[in-house]
């Protein structure tokens, strides 16, 4: 009888975390006080204000998402800029450039917001990320985000 509770428990707890493995969703912010950038170097956007983090999948010290299952994930990003310096970001997939947006430098143009969504499918372990290029800047004050969820 003991042997089939402990047995019942592990069914249990290993049911428990497959379905704890298929809630993957997250969504953050950069808040850094206003205006981030332009930087001389390339940066991958660390979006260190995490709203949601459902299964831990998101690195707010990294920025960098890893896909913990193979799945069809669903992320977007959306940001705020000035026009006085040109706005550009791009979501990657491990190393490769998925999705970008961005608008030019302008002296009449006092504020721009873009963005974009991709659906990706992903291995376990594949990392997603926001990169910003040098000469290229943000509005770090809640309005630049990136979020993400596995869809299936």
């Amino acid at each position: 009888f003991e042997m089939a509770l402990i047995l019942l428990h592990v069914c249990i707890v290993m049911e428990h975390n497959m379905i704890s493995k298929r809630n993957v969703a997250f969504s953050a912010l950069i808040e850094k006080g206003g205006a981030y950038g332009p930087f001389k170097t390339d940066i991958t956007l660390a979006y260190n204000k995490v709203l949601t983090n459902i299964g831990d999948a998101y690195n707010s010290s990294t920025g960098v998402f890893t896909a913990p299952i193979t799945g069809v994930y669903y992320f977007n990003f959306f940001y705020h800029a000035g026009g006085k310096h040109a706005s550009k970001l791009e979501l990657f997939k491990n190393s490769e450039m998925i999705v970008r947006s961005s608008d030019h430098k302008s002296d009449s143009d006092g504020a721009d917001n873009g963005g974009n969504a991709v659906v990706l499918q992903l291995q376990q372990g594949d990392q997603v990320y926001v990169h910003m290029p040098a000469n290229h800047h943000v509005w770090a004050g809640d309005h630049t985000t990136f979020s993400g969820f596995l869809l299936s």
